[in-house]
């Protein structure tokens, strides 16, 4: 009787340790779920409020991307630029925005009268022996490479009798256009007259392969200009286009060309990164800043530090000195 009770007496304490075990694991198996459906609930709760801060951001942005397009649209461009200027400022990758402000600006330009400045040598003046005269002077000013004399000249002779020699004086409207655009933007660094000069060529026709280039070259630089000192990350990536292709476009606002403006922003884009704990980065952009130029104080300074960071010394291990091995001495048996 007494090995019975014995024997029976372990049984239930074991049982009760199996219950306790799995009520522990049960216990702990709740806890685990409680314990991820809270996490979930809160990285849910984290990314609906980025998610709507990101809604709301690029609704107010594209709102006035659809304000910058209208006015741009009824010819309002400083509005326009404006609106495009915002959006560029807080996202200069939205679509579209870099292009409409240079338009816009591209638009304020062209609705300004440009300036001719009257050359030294063969000024027109009134010609009252007829269009014929009017027609030969034209002709002697375009030859001597004034243009905006000859295009004067070509508007009197217009006026006197628009159906005088007109495919001549078509022809002779697009040379003195076409040269006088190109030299704009080469050699006087206006590139929004120069742009206008080639527009109105284009309207006599097609343009070549030079006067392409060079209006194109302008209008990039005209949009690269318009992230100066605002994105310095995109101004890089624009003039450096144009530095790798048209290194010498140059706008006489800045008296800078874009190879210059180029090695400029490559300095301030890794004064930037250096300055957000980018060492490596900035080393970078210093780097083909000096394919351009000599770094000034400021980015010299900060290239020097730059590089200490990215490419710290490695210690040289001291030499070990060799300690020559002793020659045992062979014990005499007795």
């Amino acid at each position: 009787m007494s090995e019975n009770l014995e024997s029976t007496q372990p049984t239930k304490i074991e049982k009760k340790k199996s219950r306790w075990g799995r009520f522990l694991i049960t216990l702990l198996g709740f806890l685990v779920i409680v314990g991820l459906g809270l996490y979930s609930g809160y990285s849910s709760g984290i990314a609906a409020r980025k998610s709507a801060e990101a809604t709301q951001i690029s609704a107010a942005l594209t709102k006035q991307f659809e304000l910058g397009a209208i006015a741009l649209a009824e010819g309002r461009y400083d509005h326009a630029r404006q609106h495009f200027e915002y959006i560029v400022q807080h996202d200069p990758t939205f679509p579209g925005a870099a292009e409409g402000m240079a338009e816009a600006i591209l638009g304020m330009s062209f609705t300004m009268t440009p300036t001719i400045t009257p050359s030294p040598t063969l000024t027109p003046t009134p010609d009252l022996r007829g269009v014929e005269a009017i027609f030969n002077n034209a002709q002697a000013l375009i030859d001597a490479g004034n243009w905006a004399n000859a295009l004067e000249t070509l508007d009197q002779l217009r006026a006197e009798d628009p159906t005088y020699r007109v495919a001549e004086v078509d022809g002779m409207y697009y040379f003195a256009l076409r040269y006088a655009g190109v030299d704009k933007i080469s050699k006087e660094g206006d590139l929004e007259g120069g742009i206008y000069y080639l527009s109105l060529a284009e309207k006599f026709g097609p343009l070549d392969t030079q006067a392409t280039g060079v209006r194109e070259a302008a209008r990039l630089y005209i949009t690269a200009a318009t992230f100066w000192e605002i994105n310095w990350e995109q101004a890089v990536n624009y003039f450096g286009q144009l530095a790798s292709f048209a290194p010498n476009t140059w706008d006489n606002a800045s008296n800078m060309t874009a190879a210059q403006r180029y090695h400029y922003a490559l300095m301030r884009y890794g004064d930037q990164l250096y300055n957000n704990n980018n060492a490596c980065g900035a080393y970078a952009q210093y780097q083909a800043a000096q394919a351009y130029g000599a770094l000034d104080d400021t980015a010299n300074y900060n290239a020097n530090k730059a590089y200490q960071i990215c490419y710290p010394p490695t210690n040289t291990p001291e030499p070990t000195a060799v300690v020559p091995a002793e020659t045992p001495t062979e014990t005499p048996i007795p």
